[in-house]
């Protein structure tokens, strides 16, 4: 599809500021962007680019000033980066999308398929499975006994879930992926560890998008929570019986250890720990590495391990910085 930079930017509610004719025709990044591109300007860090960028044009936010000539056109708008969010997902959805039940396919007896659900070859929908309308279910796909999935949720290939779970709607969960695996609960023996069944299950709500190769255990009894709106990266572990609320957002390789009870909208970074049994509230924004060991309330920053309130970590980094010079005066 081909769009001016007037079309576009009547679409988004933005206005123009250089050629508005030039024809946009693709997406690209603003250091990489060729003629015909549509880029955008969100982080500081990446300012430099618009001034060599050879795209055509280059969404902005409405305070952004240039301190030389820009060659491109600027389409301002009050956030680029939710802009161009919102012209990615439009793009794709004029992508076609699989309808249909390829071979081969084992679908249990009783199993209602809608008929606008897809499921690619070489899935097994056990007894019991309840599919909702638009359900994309790509190939190579186990789905266990009993599971229920919400309408137009996909489930990418090679996902398991396992039997009992329950998926709300407009779920994307990506390949490799296993949602019920029996939680880590084992009971120290003079023999040795004895395994304590894992009755429970696993419960996605509504919009939840979890990434590559995690896992989402089921709890020992009762469910393992993830609250609507919740985004998991890729390389994720969520122990049994965690809970976690609405609109968190989580970078890979984060583990929550079991029990362990989130609010919502946290901000999590990549590669934190987060011990077992605790309590941890809303609106807080955990740095990257972080160790988690007690509880945590709201609105609080916290980062290293274990984790301080990100000013002191900052703080206590620079002390470190100096300890050999210390050392070397004393």
């Amino acid at each position: 599809m081909e769009l001016t930079a007037n079309e576009l930017a009547r679409m988004v509610g933005g206005s123009v500021e250089g050629d508005g004719n030039v024809v946009l025709s693709s997406f690209a990044k603003i250091e990489d962007a060729t003629v015909g591109s549509l880029t955008f300007l969100a982080n500081p860090k990446y300012t430099h680019f618009i001034y060599t960028t050879h795209a055509s044009a280059v969404l902005v936010d409405n305070a952004f000033r240039p301190d030389r000539t820009v060659s491109a056109t600027l389409i301002r708008v009050s956030d680029p980066y939710a802009t161009i969010a919102e012209l990615l997902k439009l793009a794709g959805s004029m992508n076609p999308k699989p309808t249909g039940i390829e071979q081969p396919v084992f679908v249990a007896d009783g199993v209602e398929v809608p008929e606008d659900a897809y499921i690619g070859a070489f899935t097994y929908i056990g007894n019991g499975v309840r599919l909702g309308k638009g359900v994309k279910i790509y190939p190579q796909v186990y789905i266990g006994s009993g599971v229920e999935i919400g309408d137009n949720t996909e489930l990418r290939s090679g996902v398991k879930i396992y039997e009992g779970c329950c998926i709300g709607q407009r779920c994307v969960i990506h390949s490799g992926t296993v949602i019920g695996a029996d939680g880590f609960g084992f009971a120290p023996t003079p023999e040795g560890y004895d395994k304590i069944p894992q009755i429970g299950n696993v419960e996605i709500g509504d919009d939840v998008e979890i990434g590559a190769n995690c896992t989402v255990d089921r709890a020992t009894f009762g469910s393992t929570r993830i609250g609507k709106g919740t985004k998991l990266d890729n390389l994720i572990q969520v122990a049994h019986n965690v809970e976690i609320g609405m609109h968190n957002v989580f970078a890979s390789q984060t583990g929550i250890a079991g029990s362990t009870r989130i609010g919502d909208w946290n901000m999590v970074g990549g590669q934190v720990g987060i011990a077992g049994h605790l309590r941890l509230g809303s609106h807080n924004e955990i740095g990257a590495q972080s160790g988690i060991h007690k509880n945590v309330g709201d609105y609080e920053r916290l980062m290293g391990y274990p984790a301080v309130p990100a000013r002191d970590f900052a703080r206590n980094s620079v002390y470190i910085s100096k300890l050999k010079d210390l050392f070397d005066k004393l």
